[in-house]
């Protein structure tokens, strides 16, 4: 699929164990007219399942699931749903963290803390095939970059 034609809809999945902020999410997502919410879920073993099933082009997802963190949810989903591209949202901010969600197939990554100003654009440019993270974590050696 090419991400970058505005005429496309992209399919999101929005997963996160707490529900007023999957709903902020949500809104802030079917507000603009490209982007389509098909799924929620609120654990990580439900992430999976939806993943597969549903086979979304973006997932927005938290680490701190409970059943099964994020990362290890990013990593199945790269063996059943490869085509989906993610973003963390979370409230994780530790150097380490972080590049273990890029090692795990992140495409972004956006500090909760920072959503509100940041999730749009992040999602913008992970579906124009760049990657992106929240700013505060980009000079600790990890980097917006194409």
């Amino acid at each position: 699929m090419k991400y970058d034609d505005p005429s496309l809809q992209v399919r999101v999945l929005v997963v996160d164990d707490h529900e007023p902020f999957r709903r902020f999410v949500s809104s802030t997502l079917e507000n603009q007219p490209n982007l389509q919410i098909i799924g929620e879920a609120q654990d990580g073993i439900n992430a999976i399942h939806q993943a597969e099933a549903l086979q979304p082009d973006l997932i927005l997802l938290d680490i701190g699931l409970p059943g099964l963190n994020g990362i290890e949810v990013a990593r199945r989903i790269g063996q059943t749903s490869s085509g989906s591209r993610i973003i963390f949202l979370t409230q994780e901010s530790s150097v380490d963290i972080v590049r273990e969600a890029f090692n795990a197939g992140a495409w972004g990554y956006v500090v909760k803390t920072q959503a509100a100003s940041e999730l749009l654009i992040a999602v913008e440019t992970v579906l124009q095939g760049k990657r992106f993270v929240s700013s505060g974590l980009e000079g600790h050696g990890i980097a917006n970059t194409a």
